[in-house]
Order: C-alpha cells, then sequence, then structure tokens
C-alpha cells in the first residue's frame, strides 16, 4: 500500500498548484521565455553562414552596379571574377600583402585600435579610419586599367552612409557612386538611392588641371565649373552636405589621393 502519510515530491506538488497561482504563472513564464531564447539562438547560429554568405553577395552586387556590370538574371559569384581585389595601405597608396583581399574587412579594421587611427581632422564625422582598405581593380582584356572601385563612408543627417565610388583608369573621371548602407530620411535623404541622381555622377572630374581637388555636391557649381558639381538633393541638405564631405574627405590627401597618384602614373 502507498504510504498515504509520504510528502508528494517538488514536481507534483507544483503540478498540483492552481494553474492562476502567482508562482506557477512566473515558473511557467520563465520556462518558455528560455526555451524560446535557446531556439532562437540555435536558429541564429545556424543562420549564420548563409547570412555571411548574403552580406558578401550584396556587397560584390553593388560593386558589379557601380561599375556598370550588373544586371537581373547575372551570375554574381562568375562576374565578380573580373575584379582583382587589393589591400591598399592608404599612407603610401601602396598594395600590401600582410593580409588575405579576398576576406579583409574593411569595416571591422576601423574598429581596431591596431589597424586604424582616430582621426582629428574628420569632415567625413567617421571617428576612426582603417590604415588598410579593399580596392577593386577592373581590367580590359589585353591587361589594360579600366577602372578602380574604392570604398567610401561618413556620416550624413541619420546614419553612416557606406558604398564605392568608381573612377575611371585616368584617375579623374567618375564613372560612377553607390551607397548600399545607410538610414537617411525616405524621400529626402535616402535619394541617393535614386537612379536618376546616381547618374549625375558619371563624367564628372575630381580634379583640375593643377590636381587640386574640386569634385562639390551642392545647389550650385563651384568656380572650377561644371564639371566639377553634382546637384545636392533637393529638401536633404544635410544628407548632401554629408556625401560632399565624404567624397572630398576619400579623394583627398587622407584618403586615396597617393592610390591615384599611382594610377594617373600608370603604375598600376
Amino acid at each position: 500500500m502507498p504510504d498515504e502519510n509520504k510528502k508528494p515530491g517538488l514536481l507534483r506538488r507544483f503540478l498540483d498548484t492552481p494553474p492562476d497561482s502567482v508562482g506557477k504563472t512566473v515558473v511557467v513564464a520563465v520556462t518558455l521565455c528560455l526555451v524560446a531564447s535557446m531556439i532562437v539562438s540555435a536558429v541564429a547560429v545556424s543562420l549564420r553562414p548563409v547570412q555571411e554568405i548574403n552580406k558578401l553577395k550584396d556587397k560584390q552586387i553593388n560593386i558589379l552596379q557601380v561599375a556598370g556590370l550588373y544586371s537581373p538574371g547575372t551570375d554574381v559569384t562568375e562576374s565578380f571574377k573580373v575584379f582583382e581585389p587589393h589591400v591598399l595601405e592608404l599612407a603610401t597608396g601602396e598594395f600590401t600583402d600582410q593580409f588575405d583581399a579576398s576576406t579583409f574587412d574593411d569595416r571591422a579594421a576601423a574598429d581596431d585600435p591596431e589597424l586604424s587611427v582616430e582621426l582629428t581632422d574628420d569632415p567625413a564625422s567617421i571617428g576612426r579610419q582603417a590604415k588598410f582598405v579593399t580596392v577593386y581593380l577592373l581590367r580590359n582584356e589585353d591587361g589594360s586599367l579600366d577602372k578602380v572601385i574604392l570604398p567610401l563612408h561618413g556620416y550624413g543627417l541619420w546614419s553612416t552612409l557606406y558604398g564605392f565610388i568608381a573612377v575611371e583608369e585616368n584617375a579623374n573621371d567618375i564613372f560612377g557612386l553607390q551607397f548600399y548602407s545607410h538610414a537617411e530620411t525616405p524621400g529626402l535623404g535616402a535619394e541617393v538611392d535614386n537612379p536618376r541622381w546616381k547618374s549625375l555622377w558619371r563624367g564628372k572630374k575630381l580634379y583640375d588641371e593643377n590636381d587640386v581637388l574640386q569634385i562639390t555636391v551642392a545647389k550650385t557649381a563651384p568656380p572650377a565649373g561644371q564639371e566639377f558639381h553634382v546637384d545636392a538633393l533637393a529638401g536633404a541638405t544635410l544628407t548632401s552636405n554629408g556625401v560632399d564631405n565624404l567624397v572630398r574627405f576619400w579623394m583627398g590627401k587622407a584618403g586615396y589621393a597617393p592610390f591615384l597618384e599611382s594610377v594617373k602614373a600608370g603604375e598600376i
């Protein structure tokens, strides 16, 4: 015979507790939260490789687009093989073999004190600048240089804009500019994604005949002339100013100017 005087176990006492009791409600809620968080964590971990692949593919699509090589249905992985990635040391304007260009993470480098510098003169409002960045060369069939694709970023109104600029082999004519990540105001600053506005960049020049940086994003053309002018976005003055600042910063001496001098001299 079962011992009627035997105390029920902890689980039995819990199950016998009224469903609407505070203790039972708290335990059930906490248990559900723990199980749900474990499931979400497991799913996140299992999806991380897929997310990394999609992130890489999105980057490749943006590089293909800014170089004028992308169209719907393009085999991104195959098409991207035409580019030569190189890790560039900004201070010298020369390529380095310290890192694998296929895996080097520019954005992570900008957060690494060993691989970046804190800026005192910071018109692009980026805080720290990586000492090394990945650039992409596009060559013609005969091996001559066609275009260089350069990453750039800087702060707009609400966010940091990340993008690429494509420059022709003369290291002066702009082929294209586009951003792949930002949080600017829809209908205003987010018009940086508008194909019509992006098309305004094609054919504009970076430097004048004296190698002075002149490219400007503004409502009116600079004294240097219309060939250096891109119209500011209507109703988005601060975003336009941000784009102007970041392009001029990265195309200046603190950015790609030393490298572009080598391109101009035919050394790349």
